[in-house]
């Protein structure tokens, strides 16, 4: 057996080109362009080639660029300042702030600063608990990104046992709620998971979000699994995840590939998520033409 490949960068490009459908029909209905904030502290590489590539995506798919650089010495009060002048602007319907802030060693209650209804990266506090109420709200864009990849794939989840490997707030957790909301029963393995191959070979699909090249092997895959690699490490060769690819593959019945799986659906569904806050924003704009806003903490 060798796996189907899951062609997330393909995937990717059909969301963007209805992203970008959506995107002028909201042009036309409100004469403006929708506006995606991205800030970025400090001159990271990699933070930088991040923000570029949304950027990128965002302007073609017709979004208005409203980028913010601020120094890597910032005060968590400089942030701040920055986060509340977009939160109140009307040109801006959604707000990324790119992670890890360098001066700021917890930046949890920034993320939170950030309006609800802005948060198009869907990992504030209230955006996390309408997830976990099952109630909407703008979701996780990683997991999203994940859900809609096994959509894609015709993959049923409801009745069958999926497996997340990690347990952090921007994926393990959140993935974790999605698969519970499509009737999935769900494991969770974390670094002190006593047999880490018993419960993934236990599982129908296999999701692994950990930073750690090589975790997943063909002994921790039942054959036939769908395995969903979220895992990023560079190395001097480029990018790897956290699978054996070459020999999973050869194992499970569906694999995504790294680079060209999980990643570029982060990017398409941060996009869908800044349009769906831009169309909602119009049914938050008062007569007056003033949008209210609240900070969700």
């Amino acid at each position: 057996m060798v796996a189907t490949i899951i062609n997330g960068s393909a995937i990717a490009r059909d969301i963007r080109r209805h992203v970008a459908d959506r995107v002028q029909q909201f042009r036309l209905n409100s004469g403006r362009a929708p506006g995606l904030a991205t800030i970025l502290v400090g001159d990271d590489p990699a933070s930088q080639v991040y923000v570029d590539n949304k950027r990128r995506l965002a302007t073609e798919c017709g979004f208005g660029d409203q980028h913010r650089w601020l120094p890597s010495n910032s005060t968590r009060g400089d942030i701040e300042r920055v986060i509340d002048e977009l939160a109140e602007s009307l040109e801006v319907d959604g707000i990324l702030l790119q992670l890890p802030v360098p001066s700021v060693r917890d930046s949890a209650a920034l993320i939170d600063r950030i309006p609800a209804d802005k948060d198009v990266d869907g990992l504030g506090s209230v955006n996390a608990g309408r997830l976990a109420r099952h109630v909407p709200g703008l979701r996780p864009c990683t997991p999203t990104g994940v859900m809609r990849l096994l959509d894609t794939t015709r993959i049923t989840l409801r009745g069958k046992v999926a497996a997340v490997v990690g347990t952090s707030a921007l994926v393990g957790r959140p993935m974790a709620q999605m698969l519970l909301e499509r009737d999935a029963t769900v494991l969770m393995a974390h670094e002190y998971t006593a047999d880490l191959a018993a419960l993934t070979r236990s599982a129908d699909v296999v999701i692994t979000a950990t930073g750690v090249r090589g975790l997943i092997t063909a002994e921790h895959i039942r054959p036939g699994a769908t395995v969903i690699d979220v895992g990023i490490t560079r190395t001097a060769n480029g990018v790897v995840g956290d699978v054996d690819f070459e020999r999973v593959r050869q194992v499970a019945g569906a694999i995504t590939p790294v680079p060209g799986g999980v990643g570029p659906m982060t990017v398409a569904v941060l996009l869908s998520n800044t349009i769906t806050a831009a169309e909602q924003s119009v049914q938050l704009t008062s007569p007056s033409g003033h949008r209210t806003t609240a900070h969700s903490a």
